[in-house]
């Protein structure tokens, strides 16, 4: 009997030891690849200052990773079937060491940004490889703590990465944020191989649409760096953005048509056919578009103008992710009890709720009236994601589950790169928009540079001090406006799932990656 035809004979569970070692670096490998999409979040303006570039080009670290991820992400699938998932996964773990340690030893910025793309690359298939795994490896009566572990893992991330991102910025180097990935990958890719490599799936030749991967990766492509580079260029006032956006239009254009001519696409866009899967894909890339947005945009401001440090930072932006995992069983029971649309529209309302308290913000606060809102915006953030993602893959056929959670997982992923991108762009603008309205509107009559002056102060050193406040205020109202922005599409995000019907079934969420 021939190797592959052994493996279609389904092997029995793990248990004991090997059980709990095994999930344990299935769980690890999760972790490492989650916890990348936020713990550069806090460290940019480290980051950026390390390199000689301004804050705004270091989000292009956050930026280039997600885009990268996004994009491999729908190939997973037809990599673990050409290339086997155990196979898949441990390259994908090791190849993610080697990118985290290059991106460490970079030296420039645009090093940094190409290595990020490779490490994205690499990563992408991992968070649903581990938990394909996961399930595989659990005996099928445990299959409910397999997801559990794996949720954990996937919630925890996110709160560790801007805690761990600002303590290793404030206390090391910044290259320590990607030099700790690489223990980790290198020892579970080796111990996974052997605990792992029993369970390989067979091979099937499935052919791959390179021309569709193709023109995903340039009209992608062509966005992103539209979107980065448009503020510093006078966007269409520029002949490069022109020339991008023609590429991005004509790009996407041809990918629609392509894809949906295609016998075997890389993205399946048939499943939009399917009204509770748009209203669903719509819902979540709006929603957490909104949230990554104002996620980037949360330490930037706190470091830059607030006097916090990067540890500091990070333990305010972190407090989202405490009643998250607190809430998240809660949210997967109720999942399963009530109507899905009903715990969505909540949990996004209620996010945005918060997000709208937030845009009472100023430049006097303290350290708990900025964390607190994010401790308490943590509560909606599962009753949005668990019970989306059942509701979308209910929507669609059984073949086309699969298919469904790959691009429903890759519109997530790439709308939140558009949004740190669109975010990073507008905060600049509207700060320079507001700054030129109170300059005109600031001490008209020349009373406090007067009192300034007979305090003592120069009259540079007066008008400096102007400058200042100005200046502090235009960005503290820029943050605003936009977290007024973020929490409409909130607001519309929970709108948008009630154009979903009711569902019928309930979908197999395993495959949601």
């Amino acid at each position: 009997m021939s190797s592959s035809q052994t493996r279609d004979i389904p092997l029995p569970p793990l248990s004991g030891g090997m059980l709990i070692g095994a999930a344990l670096l299935l769980a690890a490998a999760n972790f490492v690849a989650v916890l990348d999409t936020t713990i550069a979040n806090v460290s940019v303006p480290t980051i950026a200052g390390a390199l000689g570039a301004s804050s705004s080009q270091g989000t292009y670290v956050i930026t280039s990773y997600a885009v990268a991820e996004a994009i491999t992400v729908p190939l997973t699938g037809w990599l673990a079937s050409r290339f086997g998932t155990v196979r898949v996964f441990i390259t994908s773990l090791i190849m993610f060491g080697l990118c985290s340690a290059l991106c460490g030893m970079a030296t420039s910025l645009d090093m940094l940004v190409l290595f990020r793309v490779f490490q994205g690359l690499a990563g992408g298939p991992l968070m649903p490889l581990s938990q394909t795994l996961l399930l595989r490896i659990f005996p099928k009566e445990k299959a409910a703590a397999a997801i559990g572990l794996w949720s954990m893992t996937t919630l925890v991330a996110p709160v560790m990465g801007p805690i761990l991102g600002g303590m290793i910025c404030d206390r090391l180097h910044w290259a320590y944020i990607f030099y700790i990935n690489v223990p980790v990958a290198l020892i579970c890719g080796y111990l996974g191989w052997r605990l792992l490599k029993r369970y390989e799936t067979s091979l099937m030749r499935v052919p791959i649409d390179a021309v569709g991967l193709a023109l995903l990766v340039v009209w992608v492509g062509a966005l992103q760096i539209l979107l980065d580079e448009g503020k510093d260029n006078d966007w269409f006032a520029s002949t490069e953005i022109r020339v991008l956006a023609i590429i991005a239009a004509i790009g996407f254009a041809s990918f629609l048509i392509w894809e949906l001519t295609d016998r075997h696409p890389v993205v399946d866009l048939r499943v939009f056919r399917h009204r509770g899967f748009s209203a669903s894909v719509v819902t979540i890339t709006l929603a957490f578009g909104a949230f990554f947005g104002a996620t980037v945009l949360t330490p930037l401001w706190l470091q830059n103008y607030m006097g916090y440090t990067a540890t500091w930072a990070g333990c305010a932006t972190a407090m989202t992710g405490i009643l998250a995992v607190l809430s998240a069983p809660l949210a997967a029971n109720l999942s399963s009890r009530f109507d899905g649309r009903w715990l969505v529209f909540a949990g996004v309302m209620w996010l945005g709720a918060i997000t709208l308290l937030r845009t009472h913000a100023n430049t006097d606060m303290t350290f708990w009236q900025v964390a607190l809102p994010l401790l308490l915006q943590g509560v909606g953030l599962p009753f949005f994601f668990v019970p989306l993602t059942g509701l979308a893959l209910s929507s669609v056929e059984e073949p086309e589950t699969a298919s469904a959670a790959g691009l429903m997982n890759f519109c997530r992923t790439f709308g939140g790169a558009i949004a740190t991108s669109l975010v990073n762009t507008s905060w600049e603008d509207r700060t320079k928009y507001d700054r030129a309205e109170l300059s005109g509107l600031v001490d008209q009559a020349g009373h406090f540079s007067t009192l300034l002056t007979k305090s003592g102060w120069s009259a540079s050193q007066a008008q400096a001090q102007i400058s200042d406040v100005v200046q502090s205020q235009a960005v503290m109202l820029a943050t605003n406006q936009l977290f007024t922005i973020a929490a409409a599409c909130f607001i519309f995000a929970a709108l948008a799932v009630w154009l979903a019907p009711k569902p019928t079934r309930v979908a197999d969420t395993s495959q949601a990656h």
